[in-house]
């Protein structure tokens, strides 16, 4: 009995630990760096790679996230959707969750820059510090315009994916980072509108807070226009064909629908429809991207 409560205890704290690391966020970060790994070779990623850089990001993104955890445990236990998060229920003390994530930043730096390469580790590091401690320390309570200034950071992983398979800043891989940069505030401020009494709660700058939510509803739109232009970039320029072109209009459409009904149906449960769908974009776009990449080799095969 007391070997499985120990088990049981175990498992509890195993938990706890993963849920400082948002896997379901980090889940769509390292499949967006391995797209780009993808996107980087005409032929398969090296194994090795494919299997290190995505360990080494992924560890980064995990040690981010938890970073974020210890500068907002204080707002997280006022709002609602966080409160019942670790460190404001006390099942994980802010000492450990500090040295939990230093010490997977510290080991998916060691990965990045000794087994697949300096750049990749270091733009990683830039990117770790963009989020973890320029946005969740300065820029989340600074502006109104937080989510567009700190999307640089979120917007890396598919860079970091190439840079890990090629070791050079490829101008395609920026095209990547584009997308993501486009796309984080229309989905990032429909979740802001749901939750709009909450980031007023805590004094979090959001835009619905500083500038009501008639004036974010536009922004949603006008940014989500700038992303349909900026995902047919890689079609324009000639690096992706027809198969991605024709899954970017079918998706741009969409969150077009989504955003032009936002103008007019005012109900905070379509804002939270559309940020849902947004996650299901994104993901999609990248498979069109992944699959549209292999699209010749598998003619030539055939």
């Amino acid at each position: 009995m007391e070997d499985q409560s120990l088990t049981d205890a175990a498992a509890v704290g195993l938990r706890d630990y993963l849920a400082l690391c948002k896997l379901k966020v980090v889940s769509l970060i390292v499949f967006t760096a391995i797209v780009g790994m993808f996107l980087a070779t005409p032929a398969m990623v090296p194994w090795d790679i494919l299997f290190y850089g995505t360990i080494g990001i992924g560890l980064a993104a995990c040690s981010a996230a938890a970073i974020n955890h210890v500068v907002d445990h204080k707002i997280d236990s006022i709002m609602a959707r966080t409160n019942l998060r670790p460190l404001p229920k006390g099942k994980v003390s802010l000492l450990n969750a500090v040295i939990f994530a230093w010490f997977l930043g510290t080991i998916s730096m060691g990965v990045l820059a000794f087994l697949v390469n300096p750049l990749t580790a270091g733009l990683t590091a830039l990117s770790l510090i963009g989020y973890g401690f320029i946005y969740s320390m300065y820029l989340k309570r600074a502006t109104p315009q937080n989510i567009v200034i700190g999307g640089a950071a979120g917007a890396a992983p598919p860079v970091l994916g190439w840079t890990a398979v090629t070791g050079t800043l490829d101008p395609n891989s920026l095209l990547l980072f584009l997308i993501i940069f486009a796309w984080t505030p229309p989905h990032f401020w429909a979740l802001a509108i749901y939750r709009r009494e909450e980031y007023a709660k805590v004094n979090i700058p959001m835009l619905p807070v500083t500038h009501g939510v008639e004036f974010t509803r536009l922004h949603i739109l006008l940014y989500t226009i700038v992303l349909f232009i900026v995902t047919l970039l890689p079609y324009l320029v000639g690096m992706s064909g027809l198969f991605y072109l024709i899954g970017a209009v079918l998706l741009g459409g969409g969150f077009l629908y989504y955003a032009i009904r936002m103008q007019f149906d005012h109900r905070d449960r379509l804002a939270m429809q559309t940020f849902s769908f947004s996650i299901v974009y994104l993901m999609l776009m990248f498979a069109f991207l992944l699959i549209d990449h292999y699209i010749p080799l598998l003619a030539s095969v055939l």
